[in-house]
């Protein structure tokens, strides 16, 4: 596969994710168009699974760069095409955000005139979520406390959850996995239930580019500073290191410890890890 089909397909498919995503939730801020948290879910499962269906056929759709690290720590992918595969994917994301800020610029003036937001303040991140996220969900009221350490975990713990998923329902010897051309719908489901349990403590982000490329985005429109959670580098560690390092141990834990069992059970023919080197 080239290089310029990896790009290609991982710009398409994170911006399509971001676009639909991101989307979802400055609609809820700005409209209140989405009424509780499972609907702003899935949007998110169905904008992964679009994008997974408009772009496997070009890349292998991790549209992730914790998907993409853990494929070369699992040894389904080689090392050498993850710069092609990273460079895109934090592309698509700065662009979908672009996009949508195009799109809703006007509307979130008005927001911020009505509700007498001055962007880059401390209440600015009403507003900058619809493009970063925040620690705790700033929607998520007062019930929420969440530190640095507990936010990272989340993020991890999510991440791990969707990779190993992902290992499962793409894997060649899991003979209990859906049919391939179900396999995207599943992801898909697996994001949304995912973001409905942890979106109140970190707003899931589970995606280093979903989150570094459109907070870069805002910090540049505006917002600066307000748009870090923690007003220092934590957010490096929440939502670029937690997913990574969540990713990473999904990874681990299937190739070593799951998949041998399963190649145990599986037929002598299934197909297995080498397809996407």
């Amino acid at each position: 596969m080239s290089v310029r089909q990896d790009f290609t397909g991982e710009f398409i498919g994170t911006f399509i994710l971001v676009f639909f995503g991101c989307g979802s939730v400055a609609t809820t801020v700005l409209f209140s168009a989405h009424m509780g948290l499972f609907q702003v879910a899935m949007v998110w499962g169905l904008g992964v699974t679009l994008a997974i269906y408009a772009t496997r056929h070009l890349s292998c759709a991790h549209l992730n760069p914790a998907v993409s690290l853990a494929m070369v720590v699992a040894r389904r992918m080689s090392a050498r095409r993850l710069p092609a595969y990273l460079s895109a994917q934090f592309a698509g994301a700065f662009v979908a955000a672009a996009v949508l800020y195009l799109l809703f610029s006007p509307s979130i003036a008005q927001f911020e005139l009505l509700h007498g937001i001055t962007r880059g303040s401390a209440e600015s991140t009403t507003t900058a979520m619809m493009f970063g996220e925040f620690f705790p969900n700033p929607g998520a009221g007062a019930a929420a406390a969440v530190s640095m350490p507990l936010a990272f975990l989340a993020e991890a713990i999510g991440t791990f959850a969707l990779v190993f998923l992902i290992f499962s329902l793409t894997e060649g010897c899991n003979l209990g996995r859906p049919d391939d051309a179900l396999a995207p719908l599943f992801i898909g489901m697996s994001v949304t239930l995912i973001i409905s349990i942890l979106a109140p403590l970190t707003q899931a982000g589970l995606n280093p580019a979903r989150d570094l490329s459109p907070r870069l985005f805002s910090m540049l429109a505006g917002w600066g500073t307000a748009a870090l959670p923690d007003r220092s580098l934590g957010f490096l560690v929440v939502y670029v290191l937690g997913p990574i390092a969540g990713g990473c141990a999904a990874a681990l834990v299937f190739s070593r410890l799951v998949e041998p069992l399963m190649n145990g059970k599986a037929l002598p023919d299934c197909l297995c890890k080498d397809e996407n080197r």
